[in-house]
């Protein structure tokens, strides 16, 4: 039989049949001996066949092979810094969403999250969200960050999901698309997706007032068929983003304004930093290159993980796993 995995909690995963069932699988252990340097074999997203086990009083399934992925996106693995954590496959677009102070996300995460999907072949909108609960100071911040990004190529909407602002227009966004929703915990994932498609009744919470950090309603990846026409991947919140399998050379390639100009530096190889004749520092000088972007990229190229997400979750998969056994 063959399905998607449209969930996964460690060790089970949630198939959807090509006739609209739903079945709990687990794998086979071969796929943890392939080599894999993931956490995760299986993501969300993926397409599996998978054969019944009717041994025991539940029905359940046995996933035994895994489709070829036409992208995925990943993040570090937690302590372990030589493998990944896939978060979802066969993506068609991702919305990160972003908040400028219920939390913040910093220019650095929105860049890292950025280069990673540029890595992996996959479009990327920014969604400013929260828009209802800006200052008149935070709102020239978001105006002046969604400049930055519009300026770029990268297509940017505001949306308040309380008041339904921008909510038909990322709809539209979203029609026949497998749409990824990620982003800080607490910037309204959750929210946004309840507004999206009310009945889904996904929980919510409200920010710590004391941290300003948000607190993690979403456990699992999971993917939603929603309405009207679209498929959607909720994720677990992330404190910050790791870059793996990256060559310095190659990071700037990833940064659309400097992969269009990189041509005209002086050395195939510049780095953009203490070279002569470098076209992104000259465009930097002009204000043709956001400083806030060049200060990521030198982040990343001095391998500055910031704090990329600890596994709150292992605890939830542990137990998780306990009920199915």
């Amino acid at each position: 039989m063959t399905g998607i995995v449209y969930k996964s909690t460690g060790s089970w995963y949630t198939v959807k049949s090509e006739t609209g069932d739903f079945m709990e699988c687990r794998m086979k252990g071969k796929f943890r001996m392939k080599g894999i340097k993931s956490t995760n074999p299986i993501a969300v997203g993926d397409g599996v066949d998978y054969e019944l086990d009717e041994s025991s009083d539940t029905v359940t399934g046995t996933i035994y092979n895994i489709h070829d992925r036409k992208n995925y996106i990943v993040r570090k693995s937690v302590n372990l810094s030589k493998q990944i954590h896939i978060i979802a496959s066969n993506i068609d677009q991702v919305f990160l969403l972003i908040t400028i102070d219920n939390p913040p996300t910093t220019t650095s995460f929105i860049d890292r999250f950025l280069v990673t999907a540029e890595a992996y072949g996959i479009e990327t909108v920014l969604v400013f969200n929260k828009i209802d609960t800006l200052t008149d100071a935070s709102l020239d911040e978001q105006l002046y960050m969604q400049h930055v990004y519009q300026e770029i190529g990268y297509r940017c909407l505001r949306v308040s999901s309380t008041e339904g602002k921008g909510v038909e227009e990322l709809k539209q966004l979203m029609l026949d698309k497998v749409s990824m929703f990620s982003g800080h915990s607490g910037v309204g994932k959750s929210t946004l997706v309840n507004a999206l498609e009310p009945s889904l009744h996904l929980k919510t919470k409200n920010i710590s007032e004391q941290s300003k950090q948000g607190q993690h309603t979403t456990t699992f990846a999971e993917m939603y068929d929603l309405s009207f026409g679209a498929k959607i991947i909720d994720t677990p919140g992330i404190k910050g983003f790791g870059i793996v399998d990256m060559e310095k050379e190659e990071v700037g390639g990833y940064f659309p304004e400097f992969f269009k100009l990189q041509g005209q530096c002086k050395f195939n190889n510049c780095l953009h930093k203490e070279e002569p004749h470098c076209a992104i520092k000259a465009a930097l000088e002009n204000d043709e290159i956001a400083w806030s972007r060049y200060n990521s990229y030198l982040k990343i190229l001095e391998g500055d993980d910031e704090h990329y997400r600890t596994d709150v979750y292992n605890e939830d998969r542990i137990a998780s796993d306990k009920t199915r056994d």
